[in-house]
């Protein structure tokens, strides 16, 4: 029973480094990723800045031969609040496999990671009759909102009023 477990141990470990090992690309790249480019691993940082004010403001910058740029800022909303949020607003770029260039601007705070790019999927406009449908929802909403809370006037179906304490 105890040899039974050491094997079982033994093959899940060597089955644990087989399965770990890298992999190489096809014999198409010479055992190389799709992705490499020769440049890259003689590329030199061209640029390099990096400012942390301690404060919670800061700044970064790099750019290097082969293309690649980032940039940074970093700055508190609402510094010394309760509601104190770290904001951080920039950019960065690298050229593709194919060429391409790519460059995405981003914001990050309190409505989390927002990244923007010419390549980056959108979803499809609303087709105009279903905003027009949604525009008169909205717009029958705010009125019904807004009548309940003139005195006198009739509450929107639906809507709880709590009882009154007498």
């Amino acid at each position: 029973m105890r040899s039974l477990l050491v094997i079982t141990l033994v093959s899940s470990a060597m089955f644990g480094v087989v399965l770990s090992k890298p992999q190489q690309g096809g014999a198409q790249q010479g055992g190389r990723s799709p992705y490499y480019n020769p440049a890259d691993r003689q590329a030199t940082i061209l640029r390099y800045d990096n400012v942390n004010n301690g404060d919670g403001t800061y700044n970064y910058a790099y750019e290097t031969s082969n293309g690649i740029a980032a940039e940074e800022q970093g700055f508190l909303k609402n510094p010394g609040t309760n509601n104190e949020i770290q904001t951080a607003r920039g950019s960065y770029q690298y050229y593709g496999p194919e060429g391409q260039l790519y460059r995405i601007v981003y914001t990050a705070d309190e409505n989390g990671f927002q990244a923007q790019g010419d390549h980056l999927p959108t979803p499809p406009p609303i087709p105009p009759e279903i905003q027009k449908s949604l525009d008169i929802i909205y717009a029958n909403a705010r009125s019904q909102v807004a009548q309940a809370g003139r005195p006198g006037q009739q509450r929107p179906q639906g809507y709880f009023s709590p009882p009154a304490n007498k």
